[in-house]
């Protein structure tokens, strides 16, 4: 399975940006999709996830109100919709496809977002 993720960017404190992920190379309708973040100096961690049939969903609380994550199984695609961006919210995010059948997570290759003045 590959995943590349794409969007990230500099923006503005209270600004949006929308992350993407496409995947090929698996059955992208039976994986929990996810994102992650890794800032400099801290671990990576959840950001947000979504159920293989879109139906359920967690998001951070540290992002609730201010993310969501949606997917498209047609186009094999999972999204990260970010608003009223942070300057803690910068960091490296990566997209993470989990296949329960095999127990096995997937990983982009990550994308920089920089919230700044």
């Amino acid at each position: 399975v590959q995943l590349q993720a794409f969007g990230g960017g500099l923006v503005q404190p209270g600004g949006s940006l929308k992350l993407s992920c496409a995947a090929s190379g698996g059955i992208f309708s039976i994986y929990t999709m996810g994102w992650y973040r890794q800032a400099p100096g801290k671990q990576r961690g959840l950001v947000a996830r979504i159920s293989s049939d879109g139906q359920d969903y967690y998001v951070n609380s540290s992002v609730k109100g201010r993310f969501t994550i949606s997917r498209d199984n047609a186009k094999n695609t999972v999204s990260l919709r970010m608003n009223s961006l942070k300057p803690e919210d910068t960091a490296v995010y990566y997209c993470n496809a989990f296949d329960s059948s095999v127990r096995t997570d997937y990983w982009g290759q990550g994308t920089l977002v920089t919230v700044s003045s």
